[in-house]
């Protein structure tokens, strides 16, 4: 198996003949297949690999550490693989992490134009009355989309949270429709929010695997407003309240994200860190104190760092292979990922990463650019890291009614 994910360090032209070498290695299992059951093929059931993804850890040699917390998990963010988790889809309170999805709904709107930061909001009776953490915002007193912004995110204020349902949505209840409709698209299927704040209320519920999705998506999809979660402390009606999280002051690397506590949530984190080019993420719920929300977050996230390598396996500018199609107007294809693909292994493990590719035998034309045509699963000591879709690079029409003729005749002496 050739050396490929550790050429994602070298120079570009080593990289690229590394690439070569992969290509060549992946061959034998993405060529037209001889094999005698046609319809495995084609019906994708057997990928050589097994079916469900696994967390890293589970082909590391190093254990992931003792967290003293009721949950939690660990993913890197640029592969979006999980490294390790317990209890990852257990049903929790989030408790002021909710402030996540609130921030969430409120910077798509910005984004769309819906709301401005510069953007003046009344304050209602029912916002600031609103009872825990506060960012002591009144009535008639002048208050921008930005400032509650970070009153929701620096104070974790709950009345900076009704504040900003009030003004995206008019009312929480209805914000509260927008904030589990947004849950359901990303797939937080363990996730139902009733209120903007993270206030106890027996349906508000979530898990720590949905938290790290929804934190991800945040940092991916709204980069420019993601500064604000590292925000130390922040002043408004001449009141200054400091960030709760802890590792901004402990660790440099980290630039958020959010804390919640709650009696029956006890103490939650999710926190996350850039070193070099990998960022790690990590959810910690259920814990003691703060200080052990802290302790046991840095714990985690220095085991990410340390005991994985993150490398780009492959770039969706240039093909993965070239297949042979038939009755086209080519004689082979380009199929190749959409979207640039990242893999995340145990450190000193890159070069024994297998692609495993499962597609259609044979192709026939026509494809259309973009058109899936089939899965690659990138695999380690036989179990599946990720599955990626194969998709067209180029369209390839049909050819006319002598070279369909042709290679009809080819095929019958394959």
């Amino acid at each position: 198996m050739t050396n490929f994910p550790a050429a994602a360090r070298l120079p570009f032209s080593a990289a690229r003949l590394a690439l070569a070498g992969l290509l060549l290695a992946m061959a034998p299992a993405l060529a037209p297949a001889q094999s005698q059951n046609p319809q495995v093929a084609q019906t994708g059931r057997d990928t050589g690999a097994g079916s469900t993804v696994v967390p890293v850890s589970e082909l590391s040699t190093i254990p992931a550490p003792a967290i003293a917390a009721r949950a939690w998990i660990s993913i890197d963010v640029t592969s979006g693989q999980v490294l390790a988790a317990s209890n990852p889809d257990q049903q929790v309170e989030p408790a002021s992490l909710t402030k996540i999805m609130t921030a969430f709904v409120a910077f798509t709107a910005v984004d769309e134009n819906r709301l401005s930061l510069e953007q003046q909001v009344n304050v209602s009776e029912a916002a600031w009355k609103t009872g825990g953490s506060r960012m002591f915002i009144e009535p008639r007193k002048p208050v921008t989309v930005e400032q509650l912004l970070q009153g929701v995110i620096v104070q974790s204020g709950n009345d900076a949270s009704v504040a900003v349902a009030e003004a995206v949505a008019g009312s929480e209840s209805a914000f509260a429709t927008l904030m589990n409709q947004e849950a359901k698209r990303l797939g937080m299927s363990r996730t139902h929010f009733m209120n903007a704040t993270g206030l106890p209320d027996p349906q508000h519920v979530t898990s720590v695997r949905d938290l790290a999705t929804l934190a991800t998506h945040l940092i991916v999809n709204h980069p420019k407003h993601f500064h604000y979660y590292k925000q130390r402390d922040f002043t408004y009606n001449g009141i200054t309240q400091s960030n709760r999280n802890r590792l901004l002051w402990a660790d440099p690397s980290v630039d958020g994200m959010k804390t919640g506590h709650t009696e029956s949530a006890g103490y939650c984190l999710v926190a996350t860190a850039m070193r070099g080019d990998r960022r790690i993420l990590t959810v910690v719920v259920g814990t003691d104190s703060e200080a052990t929300r802290a302790e046991e977050s840095l714990k985690l996230m220095n085991w990410s760092f340390q005991n994985f390598d993150t490398l780009k396996l492959f770039d969706a500018s240039q093909p993965a292979i070239e297949a042979r199609i038939w009755e086209g107007k080519a004689e082979t294809v380009k199929l190749g990922t959409a979207e640039p693909v990242w893999v995340t292994v145990p450190r000193g493990r890159s070069g024994e990463v297998k692609p495993v590719a499962q597609r259609p035998d044979p192709l026939v034309a026509p494809l259309e650019q973009g058109q899936a045509i089939g899965t690659v699963a990138l695999t380690l000591d036989g179990k599946t890291l990720r599955v990626e879709p194969l998709v067209v690079k180029e369209t390839v029409e049909r050819a006319g009614f002598f070279g369909r003729l042709a290679d009809t005749v080819k095929r019958w002496f394959q």
